[in-house]
């Protein structure tokens, strides 16, 4: 099995080429990256793996060279960001490669664009999986646990840290080596602004995100999480037939809550681009910090609810019930966005390579990936990393 790392270089993908090159079933993996000295080096590092290292100069924006390098693959890893971007057009270089595919991607505008590629992918018998991060990967996978215990799903969220404590989340890791603010913070910006997608009433909606949620969870766990643009909402909603609401969701602390809400304020009314307000993430002026201290009052903490997990009202047995599916002993997972993305989508991959489970068609995690087998890769790859599941 010959596997090409499309932004094998990038600092997601190299966390995700080295733990998968630690899996059986592959033979080869091609580090691809438009930075050919940064592809070489990882290749170099990580040549005592089990499995062959190369690597390739390839600029996916250079159609005849990103359908080369796919002509060659197997199996596709697609890490180049942002998303919105890149995602539908290598996508649809695979599928006309009969290439399989697998991404990270988190925007629920091109996952919508990607979904509507499934009947081409099925002609051509190319297995996609779309969004095998930490979101909707990770987190559409808790929440497969927890609708399985449910007879009746009404409401379905899912959730994931930015800054509570124990996330390990933070302002480092934010700029890439040129000083310019990394692409899943410049999608993270798409993902606050303007409207996004959630499922009101049983059907998909569009609503302004970092509105409050207030959830009332299992073990007397209370708070406030944000609405944000991940696609849980998109592909949920295919899968669980969801009644009542759904919709991915951020947890914050009042204060990272308010300064996003300022950020957002300001896309909105064209005072910043989507560029320039990721870059205020990593280095935030003055001006919008004090507007933030201002406004922080008025956001409600995530209270005791868990880091990163999962949660689901419904009937179970005639009686109605709420489900929390979330993780323990994560912090590994949680060092930061490279980890939180990388390792799972590795872990992803160790499924798509394997004949027997592999189904044509573009697919969400939460319809191609097998929980049990991957929460048991993730305890194992991480030693600690543990699902626990509560009914009440």
């Amino acid at each position: 099995m010959r596997v090409l790392a499309l932004g094998g270089a990038g600092a997601t993908g190299r966390v995700a080429v080295r733990v998968a090159a630690g899996l059986s079933g592959i033979g080869e993996i091609v580090v691809a990256d438009r930075d050919l000295d940064a592809a070489r080096a990882l290749a170099e590092e990580l040549k005592g793996a089990p499995v062959r290292l190369s690597a390739r100069d390839v600029d996916v924006t250079d159609g005849n060279a990103l359908s080369a390098a796919l002509a060659e693959a197997d199996v596709v890893l697609n890490t180049v960001g942002p998303c919105h971007r890149f995602g539908p057009l290598v996508l649809r270089a695979a599928i006309a490669a009969r290439t399989h595919y697998l991404d990270v991607y988190d925007d629920w505008e091109p996952t919508s664009e990607m979904l509507g590629l499934d009947a081409e992918a099925r002609a051509a018998g190319v297995c996609a999986v779309i969004g095998m991060g930490a979101g909707p990967g990770v987190g559409n996978l808790l929440a497969a646990r927890a609708a399985a215990c449910l007879d009746i799903v009404i409401d379905l969220y899912t959730a994931w840290p930015v800054d509570v404590p124990g996330s390990g989340a933070g302002r480092t890791g934010l700029s890439g080596p040129d000083g310019r603010p990394i692409a899943a913070l410049v999608h993270w910006m798409r993902h606050i602004s303007g409207t996004i997608a959630e499922v009101g009433g049983g059907r998909l909606v569009r609503r302004p995100p970092l509105r409050p949620v207030v959830l009332e969870l299992p073990g007397g766990r209370v708070g406030a999480a944000y609405t944000v643009g991940h696609p849980g909402a998109v592909t949920l909603a295919r899968g669980y037939r969801v009644a009542g609401e759904s919709a991915g969701l951020m947890v914050v602390t009042p204060g990272t809550a308010a300064y996003l809400d300022v950020l957002r304020r300001d896309i909105d009314r064209g005072r910043l681009t989507i560029g320039t307000a990721a870059a205020e993430v990593s280095e935030p002026t003055m001006w919008r910090a004090l507007r933030a201290a201002v406004r922080a009052f008025g956001f409600r903490g995530p209270g005791s609810l868990p880091a990163f997990f999962a949660a689901a009202r419904g009937v179970a047995d005639g009686r109605p019930a709420t489900v929390l599916a979330h993780l323990t002993g994560a912090s590994p997972l949680l060092r930061g966005v490279a980890e939180a993305t990388g390792v799972p989508a590795a872990l992803g991959l160790a499924q798509l390579i394997d004949e027997a489970g592999r189904r044509p068609g573009v697919h969400p995690p939460e319809a191609a990936i097998d929980p049990g087998r991957f929460f048991a890769d993730l305890a194992g790859r991480t030693g600690s990393v543990k699902v626990v599941v509560e009914v009440v």
